[in-house]
């Protein structure tokens, strides 16, 4: 049966001042279980600043249950807190995680740490998100490969004490056409799910109804915006965007800390399911489900009513009551998307474009509206994206009506790309950006060694060359660059004879194309080889951005005599003047 939550209650202070005081407790009595351990905040302190798509969750309902405040008892040898994986002897139902759901946590954070070093995501913290979103999918309740085995679905969205989302999806998901629901065992709402999705089990679909997109997805979700989840502020930051509520970043926490130390895996299906939740907070009878197995009390038959007689004809008939008019969302008075001043987007490869997207939206009448939510989505040929690595970036609008999309990171594909900015929940024409990157470029060029370039013919060249690349005095890292053997100075056609490089078949080639300098602007070419040609020649290298370098080379038989030394001939590192090679 799909499980359908409750009817949601405003929580008092007392709920909030009970998940403090526990989660007080639950840090009194255990130990740090890594260094800087993290403390539970004040439920006063201050909220994400609205820069969040809602949440990943709508804010919809969580389980309230707390873990035991009593710690779990260290070995006699160690008076330090048990490494994770050690069973703990208190609450150890609470402890136990379904293998398979434990599994997926685990995988997320091992793909994360690959990706997104920066964020130091800790499994522990899926794990207690997955606790209080669906009780580790109600209890392990998933097949073999992860997904479940009935929809988990929260409330409708419908603005009765929730969140007013209207459906994004069309029903794919929830089901529901008319209002969003948050699904699958992390709870993720349709329209988050719609950029943050990801393939956790590599069966190509993005699925919130398993277990291993759905810790992926969370994973990534989490570690958007550069957050360091190893610190206070950013795994505030973190969990606040997952569900924008103290008391469910304090029950995160508990759990979190609970988890640190110590977990065992449980067999699917037999995980232990919470009870409380933050929609249960009244003595009000919840409704029966029709398939429930608990017969309803049946009421009192009231009695029957006397039918009304028919209308004559000519005798009005009562005048039905009108459906009042539901009052418009910001969302349904937005009309049209307008740029707020976006100044031009280009970068550099590898570099962060210095100005933001700002978008504005507004009504028919040009008036801006504030609290919208707008996507911005990058599309186009490119390895660009938002910092934090996200394609897309969901955007609330502030009081003035205007979005600002987190900035451009430039990835190492040049060219051009669109950014499209549109409205959540809301279908009419999106607003493009232009982006470009450019390559990255040196004005100077210099050899790194000023012994000569010399050889005999048909014999091969000492040294290879090598030059350093930089832009306005710092290194030049990864530029491109071609190097030629040209005919003269002012002719810097291909040379057909004298000094040559050799392909990966030995063939000569005397052009050398797709060269980049390293992380230190060097660039190191081939050896080079010569022909039976003497003479002086030139090797040219060029980079995008203009820095050009010319270097000498000499082909000189070998002085056989034995009465007066070999003369030497010089060969320049630095850009040469006119040299017409030897016939």
């Amino acid at each position: 049966m799909t499980a359908h939550f409750g009817r949601r209650l405003r929580k008092g202070a007392a709920t909030t001042a009970v998940a403090a005081a526990a989660v007080a407790a639950l840090s009194a009595s255990q130990a740090p279980a890594v260094t800087g351990g993290h403390r539970t905040l004040a439920t006063g302190q201050a909220t994400p600043d609205g820069s969040t798509d809602h949440s990943a969750t709508g804010d919809s309902p969580y389980y309230t249950d707390l873990p035991p405040l009593s710690s779990p008892v260290p070995s006699p040898s160690d008076s330090q807190s048990p490494s994770i994986g050690t069973p703990v002897s208190v609450g150890e139902a609470e402890a136990g995680i379904p293998a398979t759901v434990l599994d997926a946590y685990k995988k997320a954070e091992t793909e994360l740490a690959a990706s997104k070093p920066g964020c130091n995501l800790p499994w522990q913290l899926l794990a207690a998100i997955g606790k209080v979103e669906s009780g580790q999918a109600r209890g392990g309740q998933v097949d073999a490969d992860g997904t479940t085995t009935s929809k988990i679905l929260g409330p409708a969205l419908d603005g009765n004490g929730f969140a007013l989302i209207k459906d994004t999806d069309h029903g794919l998901y929830d089901g529901n056409s008319t209002y969003d629901q948050a699904v699958g065992p992390m709870q993720f709402i349709p329209s988050t799910w719609a950029w943050a999705g990801r393939d956790g089990n590599g069966d190509g679909v993005k699925d919130p109804n398993n277990v291993y997109d759905a810790a992926l997805a969370a994973g990534h979700y989490l570690c958007r915006n550069d957050w360091n989840l190893s610190t206070d502020a950013g795994l505030r930051s973190a969990i606040l965007s997952y569900n924008n509520s103290t008391d469910y970043l304090n029950t995160v926490l508990s759990w979190l800390e609970y988890y640190r130390k110590g977990t065992h895996s449980v067999p699917d299906g037999t995980g232990t399911v919470p009870s409380g939740r933050s929609d249960d907070n009244s003595p009000s009878t919840p409704t029966t489900s029709p398939s429930s197995s608990t017969p309803s009390t049946p009421s009192t038959p009231s009695a029957p009513s006397t039918p009304s007689a028919p209308s004559t004809p000519g005798t009005p008939s009562q005048t039905p009551t009108p459906t009042p008019t539901p009052t418009p969302t910001p969302t349904d008075t937005v009309a049209k998307l307008a740029d707020a001043g976006t100044a031009k987007l280009t970068a550099v490869a590898g570099e962060q474009f210095s100005k933001r997207i700002s978008t504005k939206a507004q009504t028919s009448a040009g008036k801006t509206v504030a609290k919208v939510r707008i996507r911005f989505t990058i599309v186009g040929t490119t390895d660009a994206t938002f910092v934090g690595g996200e394609k897309v970036a969901p955007v609330t609008t502030n009081a003035s009506g205007v979005a600002v999309a987190p900035a451009l990171q430039a990835g190492e594909t040049t060219g051009d790309f669109t950014v499209r900015a549109t409205v959540v929940g809301r279908t009419i024409a999106g607003l493009d950006y232009a982006a470009s990157v450019t390559p990255r470029v040196a004005d100077t060029l210099v050899r790194t060694s000023t012994t000569a370039l010399t050889c005999t013919p048909g014999g091969e060249f000492a040294d290879q060359v090598e030059v350093k690349a930089t832009e306005n005095g710092a290194v030049a890292d990864k530029v491109a660059a071609t190097a030629t053997l040209i005919k003269a100075a002012d002719d810097a056609t291909e040379n057909d004879k004298g000094p040559y490089f050799k392909d990966a078949d030995g063939k000569t080639v005397r052009t050398l194309t797709g060269l980049a300098t390293d992380a230190d602007g060097l660039l190191k070419l081939p050896k080079l080889y010569a022909d039976d040609t003497t003479g002086t020649f030139l090797l040219r290298i060029t980079t995008t951005g203009g820095a050009t370098l010319t270097v000498e080379l000499t082909v000189t038989a070998a002085d056989t005599s034995s009465s007066s030394p070999s003369a030497s001939p010089s060969a320049s590192a630095s850009t040469s003047s006119s040299a017409t090679p030897s016939a």
